[in-house]
């Protein structure tokens, strides 16, 4: 499947990190089942969830990104207490959209670097020696290794998800 140059993939070309792209169908935005169109565990695939700002009042608050295994969930809770926040809300689909300017589905964290973004990686991204991430697109994902993810995206690297049922939100 031919795939576009995505901001995302110029990012990594000029900075010389190694990475392939890869089409998958463009309808779907479940990233289990497009972990199943590429053939590799869902552990592998990552999806990038958009979160609102705290609404606390503190002027360092930003939107936060979530980049968590296609197979488990992001905890607001473990996320919250990361931040100091008392509470966390997913944004809307529509929310995801207007503060990323890319579609649900489609957002990635390399096309967000320098956008006000705090990112956080989950921790099981460590233990694979390449990882998907959105290409910043539907139908395109990025294989890189984590490393050079966190590496780009100055994301933390924390324990953000669980095996419970999705909060509501974005991807």
């Amino acid at each position: 499947m031919a795939v576009n140059k995505t901001l995302a993939m110029r990012l990594l070309e000029g900075k010389k990190v190694a990475y392939e792209a890869i089409g998958y169908d463009s309808s779907e935005r479940d990233a289990e089942k497009i972990a199943l169109q590429l053939g590799v565990p869902p552990e592998q695939v990552f999806k990038t969830l958009v979160v609102a700002a705290p609404k606390d009042g503190r002027s360092s608050s930003k939107p936060m990104l979530a980049i968590v295994p296609a197979n488990r969930q992001l905890d607001l809770k473990k996320l919250a207490k990361l931040v100091g926040a008392k509470k966390l809300k997913m944004a809307t689909h529509q929310e995801a959209e207007a503060m990323t300017g890319l579609q649900v589905g489609g957002i990635s964290p390399l096309a967000l670097i320098n956008k006000g973004f705090a990112m956080y990686l989950d921790e099981r991204a460590e233990a694979q020696t390449r990882i998907f991430v959105s290409a910043g697109e539907r139908g395109t994902q990025i294989k890189l290794s984590p490393k050079d993810l966190r590496k780009l995206t100055g994301a933390r690297v924390v324990d953000l998800s669980s095996e419970g049922v999705e909060e509501e939100g974005a991807e």
